[in-house]
């Protein structure tokens, strides 16, 4: 039986998880216990509606190798993987070609998560995995607001006939929350009618760099906040592996000054998703995707 598989067994059947059932090698400065811990961190690595280039199924399990490059302290949020609790649960196994059981899977898991009273961090995997992770979370709290990073609108009504694609994620996020519980950075590409449908007032509309970010958090600096970083928002120069790579984004250094102006945001749950490893051998898309990690998991605790 695959280690992700048992995690998932395990909460399915409503039991809690112990260190001894998480022997398995863990992120860097992320081996706290369930117990203890004020983060869960699991991997949801599935790529099923990829309209572009797959491979984001292999990022959870990249950044996990990866993630030992870094240092658990940043020396700009001044804050260190140490001082706060945080639990590597694992890669979930997901079925591939069966999107309804996977999108389930994923929403157990956050769920069970919540219930614990822990914070979930997902990594990706394609954008459509923040839908079950959002709707889990949005059980305990009800007015939960979406920040999405993201160089896509990710608002279209369906794909190819398909309303469950990585394309439609925050629509499909929508349809739950309704206006004015999105907020919407970076974004640089999606169809006309996208822009359009956003500015009658169903989602705030951000485009092209991060530069609002203040305004952004004045806005939701007393909501409970999902956060959600579609690693494209960064440019192709900057990450190449990813699915849609689409140019005229921002710099690493601009993301890293709008993460910094997120700290006093009341982040309950985030993901960082679209890393695909495989279509950048350098390897420089993965160490940006594990410092982005770093430094949201740092957002996300409790000093």
């Amino acid at each position: 039986m695959g280690y992700g598989v048992f995690i998932y067994l395990l909460i399915a059947q409503g039991e809690e998880l112990s260190m001894d059932e998480l022997r398995l090698p863990v992120l860097m400065g992320c081996d706290a216990s369930v117990e203890e811990a004020q983060i869960i961190v699991f991997g949801a690595g599935f790529d099923g509606t990829a309209t572009y280039r797959p491979g984001s199924r292999f990022g959870p399990q990249a950044m996990r190798s990866e993630f030992y490059g870094l240092e658990t302290y940043s020396p700009v949020l001044d804050r260190d993987l140490t001082d706060i609790a945080v639990c590597d649960a694992g890669d979930l196994e997901l079925p591939f070609g069966d999107t309804g059981s996977a999108l389930d899977m994923i929403e157990s898991t956050a769920a069970h998560i919540v219930r614990m009273g822990k914070k979930p961090f997902m990594t990706g995997g394609e954008h459509l995995v923040t839908l079950p992770a959002f709707k889990a979370v949005l059980e305990k709290y009800p007015d939960l607001c979406l920040l999405q990073l993201d160089a896509h609108t990710d608002l279209r009504e369906e794909y190819l006939g398909d309303r469950l694609s990585h394309s439609s994620v925050v629509r499909r996020i929508w349809d739950i929350t309704g206006d004015g519980r999105i907020w919407q950075m970076g974004i640089r590409s999606g169809l006309k009618e996208e822009f359009e449908w956003s500015a009658e007032g169903h989602t705030s509309l951000y485009k092209f760099d991060l530069s609002s970010s203040r305004e952004v958090v004045a806005a939701l600096s007393s909501k409970p906040v999902y956060l959600t970083i579609d690693l494209d928002v960064l440019d192709p120069s900057v990450m190449p592996g990813t699915g849609t790579p689409e140019p005229g984004g921002v710099s690493f250094n601009d993301l890293h000054k709008a993460l910094c102006s997120f700290r006093d945001l009341n982040i309950v749950a985030a993901d960082v998703v679209e890393l695909a490893p495989r279509l950048d051998p350098s390897g420089i898309s993965t160490a940006a995707a594990c410092k982005v990690m770093r430094e949201v998991l740092l957002l996300m605790g409790r000093l």
